[in-house]
């Protein structure tokens, strides 16, 4: 898998992918033992189940539809054209809660609405098109109040504070997340050269051992199957892919299928991790 992507480019052109057999069960073994001992009770996996990992950008949020934001609202938005036509809220509390699916509350620290008002108000930092004099309006701003707005994160889908800003001539409201950047964990990222093998799972309807997988592979491999390493708190996955080019070049071309993994037990509670950038793997197929 390592190596189809590496031969990968962002063209589509013929590339000779050399030959090379899978990895062994003995090679995957050590590979995923190594991947589950680095994740288990590190930093990023207290973070990851106990602490705040939004897995989608805080800000900018932008607007609520209710209907099709106007294309000069955008390009108004865009270009920076915000004008405060009222005093914006002073006596906000200093931190709200945020309920997580397990039923813990989190008490987080918000932004004022002031705050949120000069981070968005900004040009955009690629501005191609300035504002032309018919296509582009200011932006008034008329009141905020504080609500609440969806947001995944790794311990699931929340409701979170978020400023709403009622801009004049404009039937969405402006939306802007209010946590404060200090209460969120990034999510971590792989490490230079690893490369993705597993990219999604999901649960098998009336099979609880079973987990089905998404996965990449490349024209002129085949695939094996699949493998897991399990422990009490983790499930380490991987596909066992092999090449069976015959030595001539291989079209360029990532493609994705599912396979199914049979574990010893249900999956639970526990973490899915990728055993090609040991970092855990999102459930949902339709993820992107």
């Amino acid at each position: 898998m390592r190596r189809v992507i590496a031969c990968l480019s962002l063209m589509l052109l013929l590339s000779s992918c050399g030959g090379g057999g899978s990895p062994g069960a003995a090679e995957f073994d050590r590979r995923v033992r190594e991947v589950a001992e680095r994740w288990q009770g590190s930093a990023e996996d207290r973070a990851w189940r106990d602490g705040f990992v939004a897995l989608e950008v805080l800000n900018p949020h932008g607007w609520n539809h209710v209907r099709q934001i106007p294309a000069w609202v955008n390009r108004s938005s865009h270009n920076g054209a915000w004008r405060l036509a009222a005093r914006l809220p002073a006596d906000s509390p200093a931190r709200a809660e945020v309920r997580w699916p397990d039923g813990e509350v989190s008490q987080v620290p918000i932004i004022t609405a002031e705050r949120a008002y000069a981070e968005f108000s900004k040009p955009a930092d690629l501005i191609e098109e300035e504002c032309p004099a018919k296509g582009c309006r200011p932006l008034r701003v008329t009141g905020a109040r504080l609500g609440r707005v969806p947001l995944e994160t790794s311990r699931g889908a929340v409701q979170v504070p978020a400023w709403m800003f009622t801009v004049e001539g404009v039937e969405q409201k402006k939306v802007h997340v209010a946590v404060d950047p200090s209460a969120v964990t990034a999510r971590p990222e792989r490490v230079r050269g690893d490369v993705e093998e597993v990219t999604a799972f999901d649960l098998v309807a009336g099979r609880p051992q079973e987990l089905l997988l998404r996965y990449g592979y490349g024209a002129c491999d085949t695939v094996r199957g699949a493998r897991a390493y399990e422990t009490g708190q983790l499930v380490v996955v991987g596909v066992d892919e092999e090449h069976t080019g015959s030595g001539k070049p291989c079209p360029a071309i990532l493609k994705t299928a599912t396979i199914t993994v049979t574990l010893a037990r249900p999956l639970g509670d526990r973490l899915v991790l990728d055993s090609g950038t040991g970092l855990p793997v999102l459930r949902g197929l339709d993820r992107r």
